[in-house]
């Protein structure tokens, strides 16, 4: 796992998670409502309840609060991906237990999402190359789920098949975020997640040979 390391004078790890949750809670907000270029960092600080001193004791720059946004959601996506699945691997319920916890955190953390795509382009060049590589390890995780199943014989696909399945189920669960105004006039987020799992299972028995689609 690529992480970006963003120092902090600090030594007490939980201390520096604490408030560093704290801070990209408060910067979020601000980056919604103002941007990232008319946000400072004091008002940072202020919306996370602490000195502006204290907020250079954990990060360096401003631009050090979007990585730890990036980083927050793929460390909340590994996280939970990893729930109730290890002794389920290789199975398409394990397979419809890490949609139902993607599409969550991605309901959970709407407004981090939000603002990571955003708000990127306010990064040096060297950030989209980091945020794409993060987003490529989070398909990652449903290329693995689904390749679990493979080997555990509940599926049979091709690489470039795999490929693109796992990057669908991606996009699903962020339009649940980025179109979320509209859906929950029409589903609630447990009704969105049978449904687009349901077309999903649906598909991938297409993929089946003939006499595996019958078993």
């Amino acid at each position: 796992m690529m992480k970006r390391e963003v120092k902090a004078s600090v030594k007490d790890e939980r201390l520096v998670q604490k408030r560093r949750d704290q801070m990209i809670k408060g910067a979020v907000q601000l980056f919604k409502q103002k941007g990232f270029h008319r946000t400072t960092t004091r008002e940072i600080a202020k919306a996370a309840g602490f000195s502006i001193g204290t907020l250079y004791e954990y990060i360096r720059t401003k631009e050090d609060v979007l990585y730890l946004v990036c980083d927050s959601i793929y460390d909340h996506v590994s996280e939970r991906l990893q729930q109730d699945l290890e002794r389920k691997q290789g199975t398409l319920e394990s397979l419809r237990q890490g949609i139902a916890n993607f599409f969550h955190v991605m309901d959970e953390m709407q407004a981090e999402v939000l603002v990571m795509y955003q708000e990127v382009k306010s990064l040096s060049k060297d950030a989209l190359p980091y945020v794409l590589k993060k987003e490529m390890e989070m398909v990652g995780m449903f290329e693995t789920l689904l390749q679990k199943c493979i080997e555990n014989h509940q599926l049979s696909l091709t690489e470039t098949q795999i490929q693109i399945i796992a990057h669908n189920i991606f996009v699903q669960g962020q339009m649940w975020g980025f179109r979320r105004w509209a859906l929950r006039k029409l589903y609630t987020l447990d009704e969105y997640i049978e449904l687009q799992t349901e077309f999903l299972l649906a598909g991938l028995t297409k993929f089946q040979p003939k006499g595996e689609q019958n078993e």
